[in-house]
């Protein structure tokens, strides 16, 4: 079965096609705008959406023709519905919609924080039910997975989430687009716990599973503007004591969970999944004193915005629950209760 997936939440428009069972199941096409917004300082909507409608026909034409696939070829189209920019993702929508109708094809719409919650599946076996840790720049959330359709949320962010105040951070910096990379590689260069930086306060909010990133980012806001730290050098100490304030309340956060609910696998997705000082210190949790807990990360391309993810979970979508028709709301949500 060949699966086209179609993602346009944001700032990156994707497309990919899924061939479960091959040797190289993914191939996909991506058109970044960081040049665009980075004038701004973040993504401006209605500049997405445009830059969406421009680079969607060309991207897909050229995936099709680079994997030598015709678009009747095709059996099913996936999207992303939401959640995103209402813009962007009604483009995205649309051509995907108008794509399938054209091939007489199913079509069927995509969650999106599903997708970054079932990421990891598509590349590795894993059993139900799993601790899901979804962190990207518009959601932080924890859930136990029981199926590939039911999961409960048991745990979100309050304010900001985590991705978020990576990209604010960065702004506050002076990091350019794409803000959480950038500031993540700055402090991959610094040291913690230096006079340039200091121990930024981690939010635990205990006994909820709930997280809180407001605090830590104004808590930069103010040593930046004490401290006026000008040198490349103080930067990237400042950024390493920053991300590690928020990677620590996210692994201890997501290991209080597994212990709360009595699982002992962590699946972790969302483009903050990518960050290597969030994979060092889960190994270094479960290397010690939580040996039987076991954290499965995403490869790269399916950690940031990407349609892999939407092809994937479009297939899965369809074959347990089929095609979503062409009434799919722009609007959709993820479901907060037991049943997804």
């Amino acid at each position: 079965m060949i699966v086209l997936g179609i993602e346009s939440s944001c700032d990156d428009t994707a497309v990919a096609l899924y061939r479960p069972g091959c040797d190289e199941p993914f191939s996909e096409k991506v058109s970044r705008q960081y040049k665009i917004h980075d004038p701004y300082g973040g993504v401006v909507p209605e500049l997405a959406s445009r830059s969406h409608l421009e680079a969607l026909p060309h991207i897909t034409r050229e995936l099709l023709d680079d994997c030598g696939i015709r678009p009747e070829d095709v059996d099913l189209v996936a999207a992303t519905a939401g959640p995103g920019l209402t813009g962007a993702l009604i483009v995205g929508l649309t051509f995907g919609k108008s794509l399938a109708l054209s091939l007489k094809k199913p079509f069927v719409a995509v969650n999106h924080i599903e997708a970054h919650m079932f990421a990891a599946t598509a590349e590795e076996e894993v059993g139900y039910p799993f601790l899901a840790l979804v962190i990207s720049g518009g959601h932080t959330l924890l859930a136990v997975v029981k199926s590939s359709t039911s999961y409960e949320i048991v745990g979100r962010t309050r304010d900001d989430a985590a991705g978020e105040a990576l990209d604010k951070g960065a702004k506050i910096l002076g990091f350019p687009m794409p803000g959480g990379l950038n500031l993540a590689l700055a402090a991959e260069k610094g040291q913690r716990g230096t006079p340039d930086g200091r121990r930024f306060p981690r939010s635990y909010l205990k006994p909820s599973l709930d997280f809180s990133f407001s605090g830590v980012k104004t808590a930069l806001l103010y040593h930046v503007e004490r401290t006026r730290p000008s040198s490349e050098e103080a930067k990237n100490n400042i950024a390493a004591d920053y991300v590690e304030a928020i990677m620590d309340v996210l692994v201890k956060k997501a290991m209080l969970a597994a212990k709360t609910y009595g699982i002992n696998t962590i699946v972790v997705g969302g483009g903050v999944s990518a960050n290597s000082r969030l994979r060092e210190l889960f190994k270094n949790r479960c290397q010690g004193q939580r040996k039987n807990v076991r954290v499965i990360f995403p490869s790269m391309p399916l950690c940031t915005d990407n349609a892999r993810m939407i092809a994937a979970r479009g297939l899965r979508v369809y074959k347990d629950k089929g095609p979503s028709g062409l009434e799919a709301d722009v609007f959709s949500t993820f479901i907060d209760q037991d049943e997804a």
